[in-house]
């Protein structure tokens, strides 16, 4: 896999990228000269302005488990029927019941497009700081001059490449020869070690001083609690551990197994928010759907630390920097959400559902009344017209009818005599009703 440490180039994510980066150049130029510090930095300036989005789609998701035993009632109602008429009727009544509470169908999606793209810039400007800080980039100005003015130095640098088994970063070629930008890359990705042995290459032995000036340099600014940030753990691991450095080797291990559970610890948070909201009635599907995402949810931090080992440290701090902020961000939201009432959460949806209504000319309470009586309706069908109080008053009354008519000898003048009483007693009741 080739890494490119220059700007991102992938269509909509670079605009976001630029504007990122922008911030990371600002906090930079603000003094923050070490690269870990201003991942950290960075990281917690982004999700904190995220945070009205975070409390969106939270709200969202208590809604959601809110009307979940609704619209179960609706899949189940439905769940055997495949017909045209009657999917309809199913997306109708599904529609009603989020409309009934205030809710689009897709605001928890909303909030996901928004936040993918600037999720995947912050993470092109983290893994390619030297293309969006120039302090950082401008570090590199010397060395890069004094390489490129040696005759066949893109030959040299490719056969560095492959003794060193470099294999996160490729050379870009422009009319044969290797772009200032591409051996940038290279030399960002260079550990300590490496800088000696390209300083010791017989062609560059002209401007070692330079090399090691450079390498001095962006030591500090590399350096975060004895790691270099563009070292991948796996490697330190494995020299630190043949030069017997036990403490570097610790400090390496504990990036992914941090990674790991500081990611564990902001999926229990939001379980934790998300189960004191569900009910209790579940279908087939929504425990199909439970199952599914507790398996991603035990899968994906195992798969961050796997990812961590072999991805640079600076991602690593990204992933435990960020993996924090969200927990802290899930505790305060939570509490937050513990202490909002229900109902006036749905009545300030609606409010907001029939202002937009009335700007469209559509009458601001038609939503929410015919929602109500959808709703009612999945919950108690009508039969003819009664309620379940009045039908079973009537199958008492029915039953107590023929019980007397029938302590009458049967074809008796008392029991043709007791069911005309009765029948007429019947109908005066039913008069009065109306």
């Amino acid at each position: 896999m080739s890494i490119l440490l220059t700007k991102s180039t992938m269509p909509i994510i670079k605009w976001f990228a630029d504007i990122l980066g922008l911030l990371m150049n600002a906090i930079y130029s603000l003094g923050v000269t070490n690269i870990g510090l201003c991942i950290i930095l960075f990281t917690l300036v982004i999700y904190t302005l995220m945070t009205p989005l975070q409390i969106k789609q939270q709200k969202f998701s208590r809604l959601n488990a809110v009307m979940a035993p609704e619209l179960q009632k609706i899949q189940k109602k439905y769940q055997n029927k495949k017909d045209q008429v009657s999917m309809q009727k199913m997306q109708e009544e599904t529609s009603m019941v989020y409309q009934k509470y205030g809710v689009s169908p897709t605001g928890s999606c909303l909030q996901l497009v928004i936040q993918m793209p600037i999720l995947f810039a912050l993470y092109q400007v983290i893994y390619k700081i030297p293309g969006y800080v120039t302090g950082i980039k401008a570090t590199f100005d010397g060395v890069i001059t004094q390489i490129m003015g040696v005759g066949g130095y893109t030959d040299i640098l490719q056969t560095f490449l492959d003794d060193e088994k470099i294999k996160t970063v490729r050379l870009i070629l422009d009319n044969g020869k290797a772009t200032k930008d591409s051996i940038i890359d290279l030399l960002y990705n260079l550990s300590p070690t490496q800088w000696d042995k390209l300083s010791e290459i017989g062609k560059f032995s002209g401007f070692s001083d330079t090399i090691a000036s450079t390498a001095d340099k962006l030591s500090p600014m590399q350096n975060f609690l004895g790691l270099n940030i563009a070292d991948n753990p796996l490697s330190v691991i494995k020299s630190s551990f043949v030069s017997h450095q036990y403490i570097l080797l610790v400090g390496a291990i504990l990036i992914p197994v941090l990674a790991w559970l500081t990611q564990v610890l902001n999926i229990k948070l939001s379980m934790a928010f998300n189960n004191s909201n569900k009910g209790d009635d579940k279908n087939k599907q929504a425990t199909q759907m439970e199952a599914t995402m507790k398996s991603m949810n035990t899968f994906m931090p195992l798969f961050s630390a796997v990812m961590c080992f072999t991805f640079p440290v600076g991602i690593g701090i990204y992933w435990i920097a960020g993996a924090v902020i969200r927990s802290v961000q899930q505790f305060v939201i939570n509490k937050l959400l513990e202490k909002e009432d229900m109902d006036e959460l749905v009545k300030k949806n609606l409010e907001k559902m029939n202002k937009k209504r009335e700007k469209a000319g559509l009458p601001p309470q038609k939503i929410s009344q015919q929602a109500r009586m959808n709703v009612r309706n999945i919950e108690e069908p009508k039969t003819k017209g009664k309620t379940p109080e009045d039908r079973e008053q009537a199958v008492k009354n029915s039953t107590d009818y023929y019980k007397r008519a029938a302590n009458a000898k049967p074809g008796s003048i008392a029991a043709k005599a007791n069911m005309v009483a009765q029948f007429d007693e019947k109908n005066k009741s039913k008069n009065k009703k109306q």
